[in-house]
């Protein structure tokens, strides 16, 4: 059953437009994120620094893939949101505090959230362009 549920999430990363990917990884990131204060709480140091890990790599993976030439300004400031939430990781991942994880969820959250806002404005332009 694993493997089968393995093929469908495969095939979804695989055929999802850019701008579900986007989301997917910030999503990711997100839920990461937050077991990731759940195992700071708890004091739970290898499941804390693995969850870390996993959203510190999504972090860097949207880092990586600014285009500054095209995104100017917006590139920059993600690329400064994007450092800050990674040293926050870091942070956390040295002291076991869960606040620098919360302060990186909350950064991330409102970046869903602006992704998810800007997608909408995006279809809903072009298919008012359609008409």
């Amino acid at each position: 059953m694993k493997n089968a549920y393995q093929k469908y999430k495969n095939t979804s990363i695989q055929s999802a437009s850019k701008e579900k990917l986007l989301l997917m990884l910030y999503e990711g990131a997100i839920r990461f994120t937050k077991t990731a204060i759940k195992a700071a709480e708890e004091k739970n140091i290898a499941e804390r620094g693995w969850n870390i890990g996993k959203a510190f790599d999504i972090i860097m993976e949207l880092n990586n893939t600014l285009d500054h030439k095209v995104g100017g300004d917006i590139a920059r400031n993600l690329e400064q949101l994007y450092m800050f939430i990674m040293e926050q990781f870091t942070k956390a991942n040295i002291s076991g505090d869960p606040e620098p994880l919360r302060a990186s969820l909350k950064v991330l959250e409102n970046l869903y959230e602006g992704w998810v806002q800007a997608i909408e404005k995006i279809k809903k332009d072009e298919a008012d362009a359609k008409k």
